[in-house]
């Protein structure tokens, strides 16, 4: 396979690292704002909670949390650099025949991966709470106590050098194809997009579902916004069942959101 980039060339690399970081903020852009046309434009009037919650954003923060993606997302770009030389140097178990291990091992890599992803989130994320920690890395994040799709990427630099570490991290272990590597990337933005949209776009009852009570979605985390010290998940719930880390409100307030949909 030919190679993505010459890492031996100064001006290949700084071309590299400039054309993704604004693929990953165009992506943060495109898919924030589809959500906020979606959402909080076309059916504003059908959620009556979100037009409160619009109320208590102070002005400029969407203009605040678009300038912090910006950042995150030029952090982010350097994890996909270093994603790409470790590829191409043979450091990493990405691979690019899907017969090279099993069909089915495609789908079950994917959720390993998830699943170490949100380990790391999970306990990290707790860890960022504690208060000296909190002021430091995580404060930027919470200056958005009502949040917006906007609020996806906006990250405390030091916070998302925390998190762009994970992907490299896996990798370095677990065999993974370049395409569920890409895919784990665009469930990132998805889910951070989807958890950060203050309005609840699952159906009724999907607290209650055999897969709805594990997956986090818009009323699950904007209780951890609006609360700080629940909630603490990533993409699933489990870690914060399992150790009594979710909002006992959570599934009233779910029912209450999903009554005005």
């Amino acid at each position: 396979m030919e190679p993505i980039v010459d890492f031996s060339d100064i001006t290949a690399v700084v071309a590299f690292i400039i054309s993704l970081s604004l693929v990953v903020f165009l992506r943060y852009v495109l898919v924030s704002g589809l959500f906020v046309v979606l959402f909080h434009v076309t059916f504003k009037d059908k959620f009556l909670s979100r037009k409160i919650s619009t109320m208590l954003r102070p002005k400029g923060q969407s203009w605040q949390e678009i300038k912090w993606s910006a950042l995150t997302s030029f952090i982010f770009a350097l994890s996909g650099v270093g994603i790409v030389w470790m590829w191409q140097a043979g450091y990493s178990t990405i691979y690019i025949d899907p017969h090279q291990y099993s069909i089915f091992y495609l789908p079950f890599s994917l959720f390993i991966a998830l699943f170490i992803h949100e380990t790391y989130y999970y306990w990290l994320h707790r860890w960022m709470h504690r208060p000296k920690v909190y002021r430091l890395v995580h404060k930027i994040h919470h200056d958005s106590i009502v949040t917006s799709p906007w609020t996806a990427f906006s990250f405390d630099p030091l916070e998302s050098i925390l998190q762009a570490f994970v992907v490299p991290f896996i990798i370095l272990f677990l065999p993974m194809h370049f395409s569920m590597v890409m895919l784990m990337l665009i469930i990132m933005t998805v889910s951070a997009t989807i958890n950060h949209l203050d309005i609840e776009i699952y159906p009724k009852g999907f607290e209650k579902h055999w897969l709805g009570k594990w997956l986090i979605g818009a009323t699950h985390h904007s209780q951890h916004h609006a609360k700080f010290l629940v909630n603490y998940g990533l993409y699933f719930t489990f870690w914060d069942k399992w150790m009594n880390t979710e909002s006992p409100d959570f599934e009233a307030l779910f029912r209450e959101k999903t009554q005005e949909s």
